[in-house]
């Protein structure tokens, strides 16, 4: 039986994938969590085989929670199943070690074949956004994306250097690169783009 623990935040779309996962005879769905923090609890106690997981979720992302899993050399597989069609969503996923990436309107026999795929050590991306993933890299650094996506918040260029202890200086440095490379012509335009992407 492949083990599989299930992460999504909206109740509905949690008991559709758990239902549509237990129809199949050599799948067995061990846990089901709400946000990624509960998920990491439940992966120590039920040391699930794939952990399908919802990219926006309260607290921890499943971006986040496949980023933990790896640090941890937590042998479970991840799948992003999320409404995302981005390349810039499925470019991260993969840098953060996920095995796959399914869109929620998927049909439904792809579901099953992406868990089977995984848990087999081979990657499940949907194949239509596979085409075109790698159209439009993404040009930020991960700290550029950091300093972005909190000044995007709301925080001055103070609040930002306070929060990743860098130096103001430095901030604007990194707040200048990316607007360069998104070809904004501010921080917000900068923040809009690199959301709309994905990127962010």
């Amino acid at each position: 039986m492949i083990r599989v623990l299930l992460a999504e935040d909206q109740s509905m779309v949690l008991g559709a994938l758990a239902a549509l996962l237990e129809l199949e005879p050599d799948i067995e769905v061990v846990a089901r969590a709400r946000d990624g923090s509960e998920a990491l609890r439940l992966v120590e106690e039920t040391s699930p085989d794939v952990v399908l997981t919802d990219i926006e979720m309260p607290g921890m992302g499943g971006l986040d929670l496949a980023l933990e899993l790896r640090r941890r050399n937590h042998p479970a597989r991840v799948v992003i199943v999320t409404t995302f069609a981005r390349s810039g969503f499925l470019q991260r996923a993969l840098a953060a070690g996920a095995a796959g990436y399914l869109l929620k309107d998927s049909p439904a026999e792809r579901l099953a074949d992406a868990v089977r795929r995984v848990h087999a050590g081979l990657r499940a991306i949907d194949p239509e956004l596979a085409m075109t993933a790698w159209d439009e890299l993404d040009p930020l650094t991960e700290r550029e994306r950091q300093v972005l996506r909190l000044a995007a918040e709301g925080l001055s260029t103070a609040g930002v250097a306070a929060e990743l202890h860098l130096s103001e200086g430095t901030v604007r440095n990194y707040l200048s690169e990316a607007i360069g490379k998104l070809g904004a012509a501010n921080r917000v335009e900068a923040a809009r783009i690199a959301r709309g992407k994905g990127w962010l």
